[in-house]
């Protein structure tokens, strides 16, 4: 028993004296390597394969061997171009290209070259047929699909006429008769 309490006596005095000991010399952590680098460049994320896609296809001129019918052209006259405002904040650009019925179609990384298609419903189409794109315009607002990959990439797009026609519109009960 006698041993036992001095091998605890033993410890704890041991304990304690390490305790009060000064902590040995840290070495001073290393410094990263410097880059030549300034220090306002900022990381850039990798482009994702859409984007790579969108930036490789050049979007210049259209296709040449693209001949617009005098229908097409009149249906590019009507179109509206500048910046449009869409819903959630998002907003599509068309601008006219130098070749008459084309435009240059952009809504952030995403670039069409569209011209205009004939449509039975009276809506003004715009295709781009390489990406597979589509800017279907009605008269109270438009929208930008990407048809190969199925979904809408801006609903609600609405020029400053196209919202004049939406405030001017009447709703239509198709349930009473005789209207």
């Amino acid at each position: 028993m006698k041993k036992f309490a001095f091998a605890v006596l033993f410890a704890s005095i041991a304990g304690v004296a390490l305790a009060q000991a000064p902590a040995p010399a840290q070495q001073p952590a290393a410094k990263p390597a410097k880059s030549n680098k300034p220090e306002s460049v900022k990381k850039v994320a990798a482009p994702t394969k859409r984007q790579a896609i969108e930036e490789a296809t050049p979007t210049t001129e259209p296709d040449p061997r693209i001949k617009l019918s005098e229908a097409q052209l009149a249906i590019a006259r009507t179109v509206y171009t500048g910046e449009i405002q869409c819903e959630l904040g998002e907003k599509v650009s068309i601008k006219p290209m130098k070749r008459e019925g084309f435009f240059f179609v952009s809504k952030g990384v995403s670039k069409f070259v569209m011209h205009p298609e004939e449509s039975r419903t009276g809506a003004i189409r715009l295709e781009d047929p390489v990406r597979g794109a589509l800017w279907l315009q009605l008269a109270n607002k438009s929208m930008l699909m990407n048809q190969k990959e199925g979904k809408r990439l801006a609903d609600e797009c609405k020029s400053p006429e196209q919202v004049a026609y939406a405030k001017n519109m009447k709703p239509v009960n198709l349930l009473e008769p005789g209207k």
